[in-house]
C-alpha cells in the first residue's frame, strides 16, 4: 500500500483505455483517496461515473484552462478529501489542428494557442493556483504526461510537439519553485505510444505504435505499466526525483536502430 493515507486529484480519465483511468485504479489499490476531474464535455462523453463508483471518488467537473474552475476543483477536493493534497496527475492534451487534420504548414493559430493552453499552460495554472491556495502537502508530487515528440520530430504530431516541449519546460521551472516552497516534486513521464482514445486519434498512430514496439528492447510500455510508474512517483519512494522528464518507453528513447528494423529493410 504505497499510497496509504495519501490524497490526490486525477484529471483526464475518459474511459478504461485512458492512462488516467488506470492510474486511478492503481492509486485506489495502493490505499489513496482522490477526486476525479475532467472537462464537462469529456465527462458527458466518457464513462467516468463507473470509475468514480469503483474508486469511491467524487467527480468535480473542471475546464483545466479555467482559473475559476481550478480554484473550485481545489476547494471541493480539499473539502471532499478532508485536507491538503499529496499528488496531482495532469493527463490532459488536445490539439484542434490535429483533430481537424490541418497541415503543419497551414496551422490555424487560434487553434495552436488552444493546443498550448490545454496541453501545457494548464499545467502551469494547476501548479500556480495550488501554490496560491496553499493546498499542497509537504513532499507532494505533481505529474504530467509527455511524449518523445518534445525532443524528436514525428510526422502528423503537429503542434502537439510544441505543447509537449512547453509542458517539459514548465516542469523544470515550476519544479524548482515548488521544491523550494514545499518540497513538492514535479515530473513528466514520456510514455510509449499508448492505445488510448486520445492517442489513436493521431494520423498514422498505428505505424507510430508498431515502429516503437520494434525499436524498444522491452517493447512498448502499456497504460497499466505507466499507472504503476505513476504510483511510484506519487509515493515516498521517489522523494528526491524532481524536474525530470522520465522516459517510460521500453528503451525506445536510447535505441538508434533495432535488429527488427534492420531485418525489415534488408
Amino acid at each position: 500500500m504505497l499510497l496509504k493515507g495519501k490524497k490526490g486529484i486525477i484529471s483526464g480519465a475518459l474511459d478504461e483505455n485512458s492512462i488516467a483511468w488506470k492510474v486511478a485504479e492503481k492509486c485506489k489499490e495502493n490505499g489513496a483517496n482522490f477526486t476525479l476531474t475532467n472537462a464537462p464535455i469529456a465527462l458527458r462523453m466518457g464513462k467516468i461515473n463507473d470509475l468514480a463508483k469503483k474508486c469511491s471518488s467524487e467527480i468535480i467537473p473542471a475546464d483545466i484552462t479555467s482559473i475559476k474552475d481550478i480554484d473550485n476543483l481545489y476547494e471541493e477536493s480539499t473539502k471532499a478529501l478532508g485536507g491538503k493534497i499529496d499528488f496531482i496527475l495532469h493527463s490532459v492534451g488536445m490539439s484542434p489542428n490535429v483533430r481537424k487534420n490541418k497541415e503543419y504548414g497551414d496551422l490555424n493559430y487560434d487553434w495552436f494557442f488552444k493546443t498550448l493552453d490545454v496541453s501545457a499552460i494548464s499545467f502551469h495554472k494547476v501548479m500556480q493556483i495550488a501554490e496560491k491556495n496553499n493546498i499542497l502537502n509537504k513532499w507532494s508530487s505533481v505529474l504530467g504526461l509527455s511524449y518523445i515528440a518534445a525532443q524528436r520530430t514525428f510526422p502528423f504530431y503537429s503542434d502537439m510537439a510544441e505543447a509537449k516541449s512547453l509542458l517539459e519546460s514548465i516542469t523544470r521551472s515550476y519544479g524548482y519553485r515548488l521544491g523550494k516552497l514545499s518540497k513538492t516534486r514535479v515530473n513528466t513521464i514520456s510514455q510509449s505510444p499508448t492505445i488510448t482514445t486520445a492517442g489513436s486519434g493521431i494520423e498514422g498512430f498505428e505505424a507510430f505504435y508498431n515502429y516503437a514496439e520494434k525499436m524498444s528492447p522491452l517493447g512498448n510500455a502499456t497504460a497499466e505499466e505507466c499507472a504503476n510508474y505513476c504510483v511510484f512517483l506519487f509515493s515516498d519512494l521517489s522523494k528526491k526525483i524532481t524536474m525530470q522528464n522520465l522516459f517510460h518507453d521500453g528503451g525506445f528513447s536510447n535505441t538508434g536502430i533495432s535488429e527488427e528494423i534492420i531485418d525489415q529493410f534488408s
